[in-house]
């Protein structure tokens, strides 16, 4: 006899090499509304039988698992799509069994004895009665109409036509005998985001640098102001630094100094002072009821806001007072300042994540995001959250992912890759990247080869930033106004997602603190900028045609689709992008990237037109959507020349040509 645990010997099917599955089911994958999930798996069994297999998924908590029908595609590689519909998780998983009506039909297709075929025939019927009796009403007459007719076929073409009728084949399909079905040993997740999720465009600026000349520190109400010009700008996320009382001792100066001038407002990320800490707002700035107007007002202009969720305090916050546990002392009794040496933030304090109390100070952390999303935030940038606990942030997100499956959450983690990619498994809907420094031809196409057609890209949604307020890259620092405008449209199309930190972005601050410095010089961070937002020079209007562009071209509001060509020079980069609308249109962008900011460069592309949708044999479009310039381009091989000075990316959508009815040309 079998050993007790043994299971069912007789289930005889492999389930195994099942994709996508990030950490044997550990970690659930990522989609937003309206997307598809595609699902395989190596499903074999002993022998020669014929399987079936079916992919099984659901909402979390339906009390019923849809059935999708997997399809062979041959080396026991089996296939199967589902949709995901509303927000929250889905679950799916798969099964597997030997399906003896099919193996039944796949031996009498090649029986010829006619002995062998009269008593197949009689076999065959026998399954389709068996399966008439688990059938309803209709469908179980069709199958005893079957059943009949095979029996009084005999050994002629009318059995054979019979047993292959694709009627026959559904209707057993439907009401297959499932015996010995192997169950795949783990039900997988999907977590299901908002359609911002995956394409959004992001622009960060300091409310309190939104001045007047009347009013040298800004407020919510002056940042209102600022709405129009983002908006015409584009962008459809506005982040917010921290909102927060800013602390008083040890309060950083102007360019990181030491000691503080009487005027200087602090760094925004030193949180708390005597009026409050991560549930207050900085008095200068407004009130509750002023920043809920400012959303609202964002709201209307179609910018949806994001607040800045940083776990650290000053030494003034409230709960330095009420909670010293939460905190490490040092042997003279002092709280523990952040430091990286020899780097030291004395007016910032690191929580203690290993404190006794550890429990309290997750719930009171947590509490902070519920109080933000209960003031109607949704969206939420991170700071540093790889120097916090995993655990912390995994309870942390799909608990309130549970709750509000709308919500987003930004991993500012410029740290480790591994530590990244473990953040973006643990629910970090969106995480920022190495783009910053990612600067040549070789460099760009290995990361983003990773970040588009990696597994990874299951679960890590990158989101990129030419600048943040705390780098300013070697890149920007020298390369002029062709530099900003290359990392901005580079950003714009290899990402779906992606932000710039203004307005020093498309003012183009480019002075570092000190040579070899990634730090501005005079730095938001320790003081309130004047913006010129008027200047001649500014690039606003070439932001606002990238972001134009995004919007009117789905093509670009994705990231898995994009895929790089060949092109005889080392400093130009040529990438496309396509994707076919719900009306059948192909949305095809072809970018080429001049990287020396400096030159003018030119060279030859090589672009597969079969997988672009364009006939080789005949000639076709290139519409330059930057500057409307349009060129007629005939065979896989062109030639492009880039001056940065004017252009130093070509964003081409090409069209196929076609003759009309009265002999002239048009481009679709």
């Amino acid at each position: 006899m079998p050993e007790t645990g043994m299971g069912d010997g007789r289930a005889r099917v492999v389930i195994e090499g099942v994709t996508p599955e990030v950490d044997s089911g550990r970690f659930a994958i990522k989609r937003v509304i309206g997307e598809s999930v595609q699902v395989e798996a190596s499903i074999f069994c002993d022998g020669h039988d014929v399987l079936s297999a079916i992919l099984r998924h659901r909402p979390r908590g339906a009390p019923v698992w849809q059935e999708t029908a997997m399809q062979a595609l041959g080396g026991d590689r089996w296939r199967a799509v589902f949709e995901v519909d509303e927000l929250g998780t889905y679950e799916y998983s798969l099964s597997g069994w030997v399906d003896h009506f099919l193996t039944w039909r796949h031996d009498f297709l090649r029986r010829e004895d006619a002995q062998d075929i009269a008593i197949a025939l009689q076999m065959g019927a026998d399954l389709i009665d068996a399966a008439a009796q688990r059938a309803p009403g209709p469908e179980r007459k069709r199958l005893v109409d079957y059943a009949k007719a095979l029996r009084s076929a005999g050994a002629t073409a009318e059995g054979r036509a019979i047993a292959v009728d694709p009627e026959l084949a559904r209707l057993m399909g439907r009401h297959a005998e499932r015996r010995h079905v192997t169950e795949y040993d783990r039900i997988l997740r999907v977590t299901v985001d908002p359609v911002q999720a995956r394409f959004s465009s992001w622009y960060e600026l300091f409310p309190r640098s939104c001045t007047t000349a009347e009013l040298p520190h800004g407020n919510f109400a002056t940042c209102e102001t600022r709405l129009p010009y983002i908006a015409s700008m584009g962008f459809d996320v506005l982040y917010l630094p921290p909102i927060h009382p800013i602390g008083i001792s040890f309060r950083k100066g102007r360019n990181n100094a030491l000691t503080a001038g009487p005027d200087d407002p602090g760094s925004p990320w030193a949180i708390g002072a005597a009026d409050g800490g991560h549930k207050s707002i900085h008095a200068q700035l407004g009130t509750l009821a002023d920043f809920q107007r400012f959303m609202l007002r964002a709201r209307e202009h179609g910018i949806a806001l994001a607040m800045d969720i940083a776990f650290q305090c000053s030494p003034d916050h409230p709960y330095v007072r009420e909670h010293p546990a939460w905190f490490r002392h040092r042997p003279d009794g002092t709280v523990q300042y952040a430091e990286n040496p020899p780097k030291k933030y004395q007016d910032i304090y690191p929580f203690d994540f290993e404190s006794e109390d550890w429990a309290g100070l997750w719930a009171e952390l947590k509490s902070v995001i519920d109080f933000w999303i209960e003031q109607g935030v949704r969206i939420f940038r991170v700071d540093n959250p790889h120097t916090k606990p995993f655990p912390m942030w995994e309870h942390f997100i799909s608990v309130i992912k549970q709750d509000h499956p709308e919500v987003i959450f930004l991993a500012e983690a410029f740290t480790r890759p591994r530590v990244m990619h473990r953040l973006a498994k643990l629910g970090f809907t969106q995480s920022y990247t190495y783009f910053t420094w990612r600067n040549t031809k070789r460099e760009l196409i290995a990361y983003f080869t990773e970040l588009t057609q990696d597994d990874s890209r299951e679960y890590f949604r990158p989101n990129l930033w030419p600048n943040t307020p705390d780098i300013l890259s070697e890149f920007l620092q020298y390369g002029g106004r062709p530099a900003f405008m290359l990392r901005a449209a580079l950003a714009a199309t290899l990402g779906a997602n992606y932000g710039i930190y203004g307005p020093a972005y498309e003012l183009m601050a480019n002075q570092p603190r000190e040579p070899g410095s990634e730090e501005y010089l005079d730095s938001e961070k320790y003081q309130v900028r004047h913006w010129d937002l008027q200047r001649p020079d500014s690039l606003s209007g070439y932001l606002a045609r990238l972001n134009r562009i995004r919007k009117e071209n789905p093509a670009l509001q994705r990231d898995w689709n994009l895929r790089f060509h060949e092109v005889d020079n080392e400093l130009l980069l040529c990438y496309s992008k396509s994707h076919e609308t719900a009306s059948g249109e192909l949305n095809t962008l072809v970018m080429v990237a001049n990287l020396d900011p400096h030159n003018i460069q030119s060279g030859w592309i090589d672009l597969p037109l079969a997988a672009l949708g364009i006939e080789a044999e005949s000639g076709y479009q290139a519409h330059d959507l930057l500057s409307d310039a349009r060129y007629l381009w005939q065979g896989p091989r062109n030639f492009v020349r880039l001056d940065p000075a004017i252009s130093p990316l070509h964003i081409l959508r090409l069209r196929r040509r076609l003759r009309s009815e009265h002999d002239f040309d048009y481009f679709l």
